[in-house]
């Protein structure tokens, strides 16, 4: 998938309570929690975007140049680990995290062909179907994952995408 510009640094986090609770996390397995992994941490949980390990390893290095790809790579598989943080596989030569997945696990994507933007959305018709094949099949569902791939009609419609990065960047 594409390059994205580097997400914002924020202040605060986009999503405290899963922040809080993976810190909980940590200290309850005993990890160290360095200036580095704090900065991992921030970063992961101030963003509502999909991100890939090198993607992490940039925006965290907004906040603190010390990170380092083997502590991104350390970090991913504990938040991962954690329940908070889902590793994706679309197909790609690397994986997406989506950071969303503790307070939303049963979204689904939809991405975009031309930009690689992944955008998320809810549908309780889906839902309700998901659950009707699972018990029509002898099924309790646990969970679900939805992909859908399609081009965005902004491009349709201009002939460009707002999402797309120019060749090279």
């Amino acid at each position: 998938m594409g390059k994205r510009s580097p997400a914002p640094v924020t202040a605060a986090p986009a999503n405290p309570a899963a922040k809080h609770r993976f810190l909980a996390y940590l200290r309850q397995r005993r990890r160290r929690l360095t200036a580095p992994r704090q900065a991992i941490i921030d970063t992961v949980f101030g963003t509502a975007e999909h991100f890939t390990a090198d993607q992490l390893l940039a925006w965290a290095r907004q906040r603190d140049r010390s990170v380092s790809k083997a502590t991104v790579y350390r970090t991913l598989p504990l938040l991962t680990a954690s329940g908070l943080v889902r590793e994706m596989d679309f197909g790609e030569d690397r994986k997406f995290y989506d950071p969303n997945y503790a307070e939303h696990p049963n979204h689904r994507h939809i991405i975009c062909e031309d930009c690689h933007k992944i955008f998320e959305f809810d549908s309780a018709q889906l839902s309700q179907l998901e659950l009707g094949i699972s018990r029509a099949m002898g099924f309790e569902l646990q969970s679900q994952r939805l992909q859908l791939t399609g081009r965005c009609a902004e491009l349709k419609r201009l002939g460009i995408c707002k999402h797309q990065k120019e060749p090279g960047s």
